[in-house]
């Protein structure tokens, strides 16, 4: 099973509460946790791109790095991890972000990949005055399709003359093309986004669902099975989960209580009230997920607490649903996190021994 780490590119990580961490993204901080990550034998790590916070108290994902020249210099300082840059495909042609990912995978010798994403907070694009109008929610799968075609076609023939709806290519160029296959991420939930990730991206990353559930996901995974039956393909899924590990597990789960009552309640009023915009994807998209008032204080994300040996044995469970191929983490102590997976949790785990060998590398 394939392991990667959900970097914070954005204030505060993945907590929405007042007694969580509380910290500003860096590329001193990043760079901890990615050559940590590496050193460990994690296989990649993800930026994602966020335009505009939640505020609240916590000023939650107000403060933000940007993606693809965070992603540049890691490769830099990397050797063996894959990195993935997110593509916001509202704000950025496909021409540029073609160029830009030939460019980073000169820089980590063909370790780089990109996350595709349609924009879901207006806010994010109309105060850039980039927000196509609300019918965009409706036809978000339409354009996004035309952008990866042109993507691909520029990665693996340099070139293309593409006439669609929303984007005309005339006789353009990328060179020098990618040296690795340029893999595409896509966590699109709803049945639009379903059918495009079967079609034209490699992977698909889902919410895990509850606390301690490693093994709930298991639906949204037959969804895309069930797709990707249809087009013949080979597309995986990756459940994002966050882990509250400690010592044991009453530890660990004093530690997420007091991550709940520090709720930032009005950070978290603004996710609900953002999240509703889209009347058009139906329920089982991500965003929804995001804004469900069930534990909201972290986004909703599958939550592991425990622990270290219950937490291995919990992510072990994982790799047991039918088409899970691996997980994104996150941590409520990135830093502190990423060691004790990798010394402590890691080892435990039956999926992941072949990594140990690694780890002693560099």
């Amino acid at each position: 099973m394939e392991i990667g780490v959900f970097i914070p590119i954005g204030n505060n990580g993945w907590l929405i509460s007042e007694n969580a961490p509380q910290y500003m993204p860096t590329f001193e901080l990043n760079k901890t946790i990615v050559t940590e990550a590496e050193k460990y034998g994690l296989d990649f790590a993800l930026s994602m791109i966020k335009y505009r916070g939640f505020g609240g108290k916590t000023e939650f994902w107000d403060h933000n790095l940007e993606t693809f020249t965070l992603m540049a210099g890691l490769a830099a300082v990397t050797s063996r991890i894959k990195l993935f840059a997110t593509a916001a495909t509202l704000t950025m042609p496909p021409a540029i972000v073609a160029r830009m990912a030939s460019t980073i995978d000169s820089i980590s010798n063909g370790r780089f990949g990109l996350n595709i994403i349609t924009g879901w907070q207006k806010p994010e694009y109309s105060q850039m005055g980039l927000w196509p109008g609300d019918e965009f929610f409706a036809r978000r799968y339409d354009y996004v399709t035309e952008y990866v075609k042109i993507l691909r076609e520029l990665w693996t023939t340099g070139q293309s003359d593409i006439k669609g709806e929303f984007f005309t290519m005339d006789d353009c160029r990328v060179s020098p093309k990618p040296t690795a296959e340029m893999k595409v991420i896509c966590a699109g939930q709803s049945e639009a986004g379903m059918a495009f990730t079967a079609l034209y991206a490699d992977y698909n990353f889902c919410f895990g669902k509850g606390v301690n559930t490693p093994t709930a996901f298991a639906p949204t995974a037959a969804r895309l099975k069930a797709h990707t039956a249809k087009t013949g393909r080979d597309v995986t899924t990756y459940a994002l989960f966050m882990l509250i590990a400690d010592e044991t597990d009453e530890a660990a789960f004093a530690k997420w209580e007091h991550y709940k009552a520090g709720a930032d309640t009005e950070a978290l009023a603004w996710l609900t009230q953002q999240s509703a915009a889209d009347t058009k994807s139906g329920p089982d998209t991500n965003v929804r997920t995001m804004a469900d008032p069930t534990s909201a204080v972290n986004i909703n994300m599958g939550t592991l607490v425990g622990s270290y040996a219950n937490i291995a044995r919990m992510l072990d469970e994982v790799a047991t649903v039918p088409g899970a191929a691996g997980v994104l983490l996150t941590f409520d102590d990135f830093i502190i996190g990423m060691r004790d997976f990798g010394e402590r949790i890691q080892p435990l785990m039956t999926t992941r021994q072949h990594i140990a060998p690694l780890a002693e590398v560099a």
